[in-house]
């Protein structure tokens, strides 16, 4: 299995940088197996049923992206640095690691200053990313970081355009509880307060899992051998009561539809003996063609990256020449690609 069997060829300008408003109107590509149909996300009603249940992400993106700056003595006089800092993960004891450019810049021992209240240390810098120690902990720290943190836009954005206040909202979503994610669900964007009530109104159930999402989503598939690639690994929790809505769910003749790809891992992380059980912990689960799915019967996601993991996991879920034809269809018909872009239906 070749990396080049999951790429196409995608224009530029098919790239979203602003998300569509209100945000369910958004366009939906449904594939039900062979059958292609033009909808938009306010229609998803139409293909869902009483008693199916979507599985949401409800984790919360924080903003992540500081933009500091180092200074540093030297024999020539103040030698100052500008340094683009992304959060990545605490450890545990009280420091972050963080994709820093550029990493070059920085020794062990600096300091990088954001505003005059908010600053860090660099600890170290293992692995090709900076350990950094914040001036500031528990909920000073949360402020700080809300006062000088942007929104982290994955890189296709990022290089177009600057994050601003705007992004604050439309880079969340509306279901967002548990802070930790540096990249949002990007599926469940598509969703506004008036879509969830009526589709709870029509009988269609929901579960909230959470999924940290990390900044290695975006990292690409240096592999020509997919089935070589090491996936990047990401904190996750399916509760007691969300095993226990979905397994009531499937008992029940009804479909376990998750929202993103993010929830679809996740579950079937908590699902690899056949039956979901609760689980806490971090998945790396790498999904492609030749996977079997043991929980999900179909997934709503927007359309992904060629060559990516994303772009693999579909094509396990459809198989490899019907998400051919989606892809082929999607950019033919001008559907928005990845996170602000549209979303896709895809029922096996």
């Amino acid at each position: 299995m070749k990396l080049s069997d999951f790429d196409f060829d995608l224009p530029e300008e098919l790239i979203a940088t602003r998300p569509a408003r209100p945000r369910s109107s958004a366009r939906l590509l449904v594939a039900e197996g062979d059958n292609l149909t033009d909808a938009h996300v306010y229609d998803l009603g139409r293909w869902l049923r009483a008693g199916d249940r979507l599985v949401l992400n409800n984790t919360k993106v924080i903003p992540a992206r500081l933009f500091g700056t180092r200074r540093r003595d030297t024999p020539h006089g103040d030698g100052v640095a500008r340094i683009d800092v992304t959060l990545l993960e605490p450890d545990g004891q009280g420091h972050w690691s963080a994709m820093v450019r550029p990493l070059k810049k920085l020794r062990e021992g600096d300091e990088i200053r954001f505003n005059d209240e908010f600053s860090a240390k660099v600890m170290g810098k293992p692995d090709g990313q900076a350990k950094l120690a914040f001036n500031l902990t528990g909920d000073d720290f949360d402020t700080a970081l809300n006062a000088a943190g942007a929104m982290p836009l994955p890189p296709y954005i990022a290089n177009r355009r600057a994050a601003d206040a705007q992004d604050r909202e439309d880079y969340q979503t509306v279901f967002a509880k548990t802070e930790g994610a540096v990249a949002a669900p990007t599926a469940s964007l598509h969703f506004d307060h008036a879509l969830l009530t009526a589709l709870a109104a029509q009988g269609v159930t929901f579960t909230e899992v959470t999924l940290h999402v990390g900044a290695g989503t975006f990292l690409p598939v240096k592999v020509e051998d997919v089935t070589t690639h090491k996936m990047h690994a990401e904190w996750g929790e399916v509760s007691a009561q969300a095993a226990a809505e979905i397994t009531a769910t499937k008992a029940s003749g009804g479909r376990i539809i998750p929202v993103g790809t993010t929830a679809l891992r996740l579950i079937e992380s908590a699902g690899q003996g056949g039956a979901i059980k609760p689980w806490t912990g971090e998945t790396d689960i790498f999904i492609y063609p030749g996977f079997t799915f043991h929980i999900a019967d179909a997934l709503m996601t927007n359309f992904h990256l060629p060559k990516s993991t994303l772009m693999m996991l579909v094509s396990a879920l459809m198989g490899q020449a019907r998400i051919k034809a989606v892809y082929d269809h999607a950019v033919r018909e001008k559907y928005r690609f990845f996170s602000y872009g549209d979303a896709s239906l895809l029922i096996p």
